[in-house]
């Protein structure tokens, strides 16, 4: 009996968790709740951006990892991604200059490095996360991804085009290649290719030296490539599926109440909550 009802205590609690997170990203966000699902911690970390390092709130899964913008002061969030953990490979990193405690989150998509506040708290963050991943794949029921995407090198990093050299200007404006992340100009960076594990028909920005490459291996992960076009497929501000760069906090947002459980640790980015010890399923 004791048994049965702590199972019945946990999967309230865990119920009334992701409803909570769900609520909080307001009515732009995706469902979370499954019935599998269960809520393991969460926490602010700073992740670098093409714009440099800004705030974002992470929730671990024992299946995904969401993270989103924060608005209202730390509130709500908005500009919700969802990260399998499958799909997703995570690298230690040393101190940098601009970011400490820091690691690379690798994913088919999309990749970027996180940091956080501490180094207590970034061995928690990759533990609990390769904890997960491991346990997803022992299962045998998911399937580790192959392809990851390169990150993205931060705006200010270079002045000038990452392939012929010129000086970026306010007419030369800078671009990403999604292949190999390199800042370049427009005229290194007319042409287009389909990779698979980014997006699986858009053509996507590529600079002259991968679309070579692309096109003399006929990579796996290429379906297709646009030699010569110049069409305009969206700026850098456009990235496929969502996977834009975060809009300035500050927007408004409807009041959805993410409940009592967040209120009290999010005052500093810095708090990783760590539901322990019941971060699993009690077993029957």
């Amino acid at each position: 009996m004791g048994t049965m009802v702590n199972q019945l205590m946990f999967a309230q609690d865990n119920r009334d968790r992701i409803h909570a997170v769900e609520n909080s990203f307001g009515p732009s966000g995706k469902p979370l709740y499954a019935p599998d699902r269960v809520l393991i911690g969460e926490g602010r970390l700073m992740k670098m951006s093409r714009r440099g390092p800004q705030p974002k709130v992470f929730f671990l899964f024992n299946d995904v990892l969401v993270y989103g913008s924060i608005i209202l002061n730390g509130r709500w969030y908005k500009k919700q991604k969802i990260i399998p953990l499958e799909d997703s490979q995570l690298e230690d990193l040393e101190d940098g200059i601009k970011m400490r405690n820091q690691w690379l989150i690798r994913t088919p998509r999309k990749s970027f490095y996180v940091a956080a506040a501490s180094y207590e708290e970034k061995r928690a963050w990759i533990e609990h996360i390769e904890d997960c991943r491991s346990s997803l794949l022992q299962s045998g029921g998911c399937r580790p991804g192959s392809y990851f995407a390169n990150t993205w090198i931060p705006d200010q990093a270079s002045a000038v085009c990452m392939r012929c050299s010129d000086r970026f200007t306010v007419t030369q404006r800078r671009h990403h290649c999604r292949k190999c992340g390199f800042v370049v100009c427009g005229a290194c960076s007319k042409k287009r290719a389909v990779i698979r594990h980014i997006h699986p028909t858009k053509c996507l920005r590529v600079c002259t030296m991968c679309h070579s490459s692309l096109t003399a291996t006929e990579a796996p992960e290429v379906s297709r490539v646009n030699g010569g076009s110049t069409e305009q497929i969206g700026s850098d501000e456009d990235e496929v599926d969502g996977l834009s760069e975060e809009e300035e906090a500050g927007e408004q947002m409807e009041n959805h109440d993410p409940g009592k459980w967040m209120n009290s640790q999010l005052d500093s980015w810095s708090t990783y909550v760590y539901f322990k010890p019941d971060h699993r399923q009690p077993q029957t």
